[in-house]
């Protein structure tokens, strides 16, 4: 029973079966060992061991390469180098502080990142991987040596305290430039350094809290400049493979122990040098304002008894302008109460005389009306006369005309007079000669009505 099984799974699996599996897998093999995927943001070298030829690929795409017999090398378009950073991802990102040593000897830890840029020439590519042949090894071998060194040359053209106090800014703009440029051609002079310090305290001094300038001889690396005044620069081993310096970023750097204790000592000098020349001021001003008051009190005084004369002086003037003002004001209420009798006394006249003329006009107009009723009251006569007259001559048509509105009158209002006759009647020889009479005549017309109404509801 074994061997039949064995037998067909044998027959099932031909040699044939087998030799197309392994030429789809070779084919597979073959086709993804010959297409390149490339990726933003970095540049890949494509070597081809045949012929010995190299391709550059700077874009993402994809390209056709020779399988099995061809090498690809990745480099980053832009490489990144942390010295003094332990959160970096790659090994180039999580080196120590760079070590420097200024030019009085003391030393220092600056912690800096450097950023660069590779080249998209092909011909600088394939220069720079030739002679370094990997990502890693460019970095290890160019970028971190290259930065590392000139930070330590930079570091030489300084003193400690001068980097310490204000100098940062100036070397980082300086560790820039030559990474960019080249690095200065130097030579090492004695130089005087000028330094910003107070004045000694004295206490006859007004700008005992002033700045002054001191000189002090150091040894410090200087760079050599053409006749332009320009620095003249050694090769810059970056700008033979196209690599540009993008960033440069200075961290905290701190100072060694020594240096630390004197910038520290020199910091406390300076403070208590500072608190003396504070105690000194204070009291200068403290003396300045007591004299200061003293004048503002006598000043003050001064005033005040200026004050108090110009005051007695304003209130002489001011009491001689109120006696003037009340003379004068008596004088105009005198010439007031003068022109208010005369032109009372005119008023009186113009009164007067327009009451006379008033007069004269009322006769006037008196006896014109006077004429006026006498004349209408004999035109009325003279009509009225007239009228009875003529009323007299037709005596007869003026009665006709009468009688006829009369009966016209009559006529239209005939038919709204209506006649009717007492349903009742109490009286009797001698009449009702009493109150109690006309009381029992009413009550009986009264019973006599109800009766009536009854009759007429029983009927109903």
């Amino acid at each position: 029973m074994e061997e039949s099984t064995i037998s067909r799974a044998r027959k099932a699996v031909s040699p044939k079966s087998i030799f197309i599996t392994l030429g789809a897998i070779g084919a597979l093999a073959v086709l993804k060992s010959s297409i390149l995927m490339t990726d933003a943001g970095y540049t890949y070298v494509h070597q081809n061991n045949i012929t010995g030829a190299l391709d550059v690929f700077t874009e993402p795409g994809i390209h056709v390469r020779m399988p099995f017999l061809s090498k690809i090398t990745r480099y980053d378009q832009v490489i990144t180098v942390s010295f003094g950073n332990n959160q970096g991802e790659a090994f180039y990102q999580r080196l120590p502080s760079l070590q420097v040593r200024f030019a009085d000897t003391y030393t220092g830890q600056v912690p800096a990142t450097f950023r660069f840029k590779l080249s998209h020439s092909p011909e600088q590519i394939i220069q720079m991987h030739r002679e370094f042949r990997s990502n890693d090894n460019l970095i290890e071998t160019m970028l971190i040596k290259n930065a590392r060194n000139v930070t330590v040359i930079t570091a030489t053209q300084y003193t400690g305290e001068e980097f310490f106090q204000g100098g940062l800014n100036q070397f980082k703009a300086q560790l820039a430039d030559q990474l960019s440029n080249g690095i200065y051609t130097t030579e090492r002079r004695q130089v005087e350094v000028e330094q910003v310090d107070l004045v000694p305290v004295g206490f006859d001094q007004d700008d005992s809290n002033k700045l002054q300038a001191t000189k002090q001889l150091v040894w410090k690396t200087i760079p050599v400049t053409d006749k332009s005044g320009q620095p003249i620069r050694q090769d810059n081993p970056l700008s033979q493979y196209g690599v540009t310096v993008t960033q440069v970023t200075i961290g905290d750097p701190s100072p060694e122990d020594q240096l630390d204790k004197l910038l520290t000592d020199k910091k406390k000098l300076v403070a208590e040098r500072i608190r003396t020349i504070q105690e000194q001021e204070t009291s200068k001003a403290q003396a300045k304002t007591e004299q200061l008051r003293k004048e503002i009190q006598r000043t003050r005084e001064v005033q005040d008894a200026q004050r108090a004369k110009e005051l007695a002086v304003i209130s002489q003037q001011k009491e001689v302008e109120i006696a003037r003002q009340i003379a004068e004001r008596e004088l105009v209420e005198e010439r007031k109460k003068k022109e208010i009798a005369a032109l009372s006394k005119a008023k009186e006249l113009e009164m007067a005389q327009a009451n006379l003329e008033i007069q004269k006009a009322n006769a006037a107009a008196a006896s014109f009306e006077a004429k006026a009723i006498r004349e209408t009251g004999i035109a009325e006569a003279e009509v009225l006369a007239a009228k009875y007259k003529a009323l007299g001559t037709y005596e007869k048509i003026y009665t006709a005309e009468m009688n006829r509105d009369v009966a016209k009158v009559l006529y239209q209002n005939l038919p709204n007079f209506k006649v009717e006759m007492p349903q009742n009647y109490i009286g009797g020889n001698g009449g009702m000669t009493s109150n109690l009479d006309v009381i029992t005549g009413f009550s009986a017309l009264g019973l006599m009505e109800k009766s009536k109404e009854l009759s007429q509801q029983s009927k109903q």
